[in-house]
């Protein structure tokens, strides 16, 4: 049984940046693309970025591209999401999964529990 457990999130002021983690248990972090999404209040769960097993492509959402950077650690097996110059809108419960590490939802088999975070205005 695999298993996600994300942390990092919480209460930041816009512009101000915070990285989660998603550390991944159970099976072998190997071979699985890792995708980060992203659910707020009352809105669908999206997709906000991703990277790949072979060759470690990543994908970004508009929303984010140029703010947010995805990345990971094989020897530690954890994906990352460091998040910089925030704004109210990124507010949202951030979900790490495990699956291709492309940008579709259905693409992903194993998910976390999620992380609650909050940029205030």
């Amino acid at each position: 049984q695999e298993q996600l457990v994300e942390s990092g999130g919480g209460l930041v002021q816009a512009g101000g940046s915070l990285r989660l983690s998603c550390v991944v248990s159970g099976r072998t972090f190997i071979n699985q693309g890792m995708g980060w999404f992203r659910q707020a209040p009352g809105k669908e769960r999206e997709f906000v970025a991703s990277v790949t097993w072979i060759g470690g492509r990543t994908y970004y959402s508009d929303s984010v591209k140029g703010r947010f950077t995805i990345s990971r650690d094989n020897a530690k097996n954890t994906v990352y999401l460091q998040m910089t110059n925030l704004k109210p809108e990124d507010t949202a419960v951030y979900y790490c999964a495990a699956g291709t590490g492309g940008i579709a939802r259905v693409e992903y088999v194993y998910w976390g529990q999620g992380t609650q975070v909050t940029v205030s205005s």
